[in-house]
């Protein structure tokens, strides 16, 4: 059974003004019950996170402040979100959510996280969106669990997850690979395991070749058990910030390579649904939407 992380409060952390893209965490699950692909059962809610396994990714001082609401404004502004009691809620919400499901993803296959991806967040600053790693958190818990568990990270969103590469630089554990718009935030790279930078106006054909190889590269240096995928649909060449030429057919077809890797090798896969900005929401929701639908044509 595929195993869906929804809450409520993934899409009322805002005030009006900071909404947009964020209504999609409501629509997804919508269109995904009304199309039948999924049925209620296969939704859970998270709880919070808890702050002990928190800091196994985040700093004492850091979690604290955001706690507190303490941070300075010109922290917040990196943020781009105002803070709240609300939104701190929401992203220990969100961080449990991918937790589980690479719970779930190791009995069952494969897992989705309606929200998540937040790999801007680093142990000790938020920026770009991201207050808190949801990927880096899940991954040290399974590594607190499992210590020799071996773990790949594919974040495939147009931007860099720096932040997930600054905390794992150290950490041979975790092997962090990143394909992402070369010229796009955020300007200045950490550097991953493997970076795989792609020239604006990058196609479905180049992108699903690089992907191809560097997928197969990634797999082979990691020796992976256990893969979180980042699956943003900012590579859209409908997304106002990606700069990239992916159609939506690409998209698709890029979950399904990432998928049938997974499947073939028997690697456990968490799914996190990571950036989409296109002017329509439609295109965001579709796109998103045919990332459960290829999922579960592969796993079930």
């Amino acid at each position: 059974m595929l195993r869906i992380a929804y809450s409520p409060i993934y899409q009322h952390p805002l005030p009006e003004g900071h909404r947009f893209p964020m209504d999609k965490y409501e629509l997804i699950p919508k269109q995904l019950l009304h199309e039948g692909v999924v049925d209620l059962q296969q939704f859970f809610e998270p709880s919070e996170a808890l702050n002990n396994d928190i800091l196994l990714t985040h700093t004492p001082e850091y979690l604290q402040n955001l706690e507190s609401l303490n941070l300075d404004p010109q922290h917040i502004r990196r943020i781009g979100f105002p803070l709240s009691t609300q939104l701190i809620q929401r992203e220990k919400i969100l961080l449990q959510g991918t937790l589980d499901c690479a719970r779930y993803a190791m009995n069952y296959g494969v897992s989705m996280n309606i929200a998540g991806g937040t790999h801007h967040a680093f142990s000790n600053k938020g920026e770009g969106f991201c207050l808190m790693n949801d990927m880096a958190f899940a991954a040290n818990v399974l590594l607190k669990e499992n210590p020799t568990m071996r773990i790949l990270i594919c974040d495939l969103d147009v931007h860099q997850g720096n932040g997930t590469a600054a905390i794992f630089a150290n950490e041979p554990r975790v092997f962090t690979f990143s394909m992402h718009g070369g010229d796009n935030y955020p300007f200045i790279k950490e550097q991953s395991d493997l970076d795989v930078p792609l020239e604006k106006g990058t196609d479905d054909k180049e992108y699903l070749y690089a992907l191809e190889k560097h997928l197969e590269i990634a797999i082979e240096l990691s020796q992976p058990q256990f893969i979180f995928y980042l699956c943003g649909v900012d590579i859209l060449e409908t997304d106002r910030y990606g700069k990239l030429l992916v159609t939506e057919k690409g998209c698709k077809q890029r979950d399904e390579m990432v998928f049938l890797h997974c499947k073939k090798m028997n690697i456990p896969v968490a799914c996190a649904m990571g950036g989409g900005y296109s002017p329509k929401i439609s295109d965001i929701v579709n796109a998103h939407c045919h990332t459960f639908k290829t999922a579960l044509n592969v796993f079930f």
